[in-house]
């Protein structure tokens, strides 16, 4: 099993913050098929060998995911994506 973490700091508001999160949930959703749903400011998603939560903080917004084997070659190419996503809509 792989796991990882996206961490991103932010200094716009929780409301935008929020948005771009929601924004996230909604396209791993379409491209890797992810059920998610909102807990406050936790979003919990899975689906057959992903696990994960986001958690927006005061001043950070981080993804923490768990791989099951199969979806464990994928660890790369979905940290660099979240990344990527984190680096474009949060500053």
């Amino acid at each position: 099993m792989a796991k990882f973490s996206v961490r991103k700091t932010f200094t716009m508001g929780r409301e935008e913050v929020r948005a771009a999160a929601e924004e996230l949930a909604k396209q791993l959703k379409a491209d890797h098929g992810l059920k998610y749903s909102w807990k406050g400011d936790e979003a919990r998603f899975s689906r057959s060998g992903i696990d994960g939560v986001l958690r927006i903080d005061d001043d950070a917004i981080e993804v923490s995911v768990k791989l099951g084997m199969l979806a464990s070659a994928f660890e790369r190419p979905l940290k660099k994506a979240m990344n990527e996503y984190l680096d474009e809509y949060l500053s």
